[in-house]
């Protein structure tokens, strides 16, 4: 297999994990699926930059943060509809209760800060260990460990609060979310 077909074959399968964290990232699958869009055409418009053997993940969540903080400095005077809530307020709720305790829970995710939220997503959803998240982030180890916690902490009490008075789900879960938080491996793993 030639390096080209070897380079192509590893971007096709980090789809998957890059979507993942994307829509982590964006909180909105449209435009994470774009984000990640943008991604591979970058990364395959640099692949003669990629060696071989190295670490293709880390260098495409590279990619793909760069790309996503690129665009939201752009975009920091804009008020967007990150949350969904007026999106919401647009549709009908559903009735499945898991379905609306994981839209609580993506609505907590992103009233995270961005830096805890990645390190949250880097570490917790996506696998990665601390030392690797860290590399891709540009930061201490430390660093890293403290924000997974801060992220997991904010995200637990975001989750514990009562629902707002507009929430539809109020209606479905009695008003309480549930405070379990459990991603990835604890801080001091």
């Amino acid at each position: 297999m030639s390096d080209e077909q070897e380079f192509q074959q590893g971007l096709l399968g980090a789809i998957p994990r890059l979507r993942a964290f994307a829509i982590g990232l964006c909180g909105s699958t449209g435009v994470a699926d774009d984000l990640v869009q943008e991604t591979l055409l970058r990364a395959w418009a640099n692949r003669n930059s990629f060696q071989i053997g190295t670490n293709m993940m880390g260098w495409l969540y590279v990619i793909l943060r760069n790309g996503f903080y690129a665009e939201f400095r752009k975009r920091k005077h804009e008020v967007p509809d990150i949350d969904g809530l007026h999106a919401a307020a647009m549709v009908t709720a559903p009735a499945q209760e898991g379905h609306l305790e994981f839209g609580e829970f993506r609505a907590a995710l992103l009233k995270l800060p961005p830096d805890q939220r990645e390190a949250l997503l880097l570490v917790g959803s996506s696998g990665l260990p601390y030392e690797e998240a860290a590399k891709i982030c540009q930061c201490a180890v430390g660093t890293m460990k403290s924000r997974v916690s801060r992220a997991r902490t904010r995200l637990a009490a975001l989750l514990s609060e009562p629902l707002g008075q507009d929430d539809a789900a109020t209606k479905v879960t009695g008003g309480w979310r549930s405070a379990a938080v459990e991603l990835g491996p604890a801080a001091g793993e």
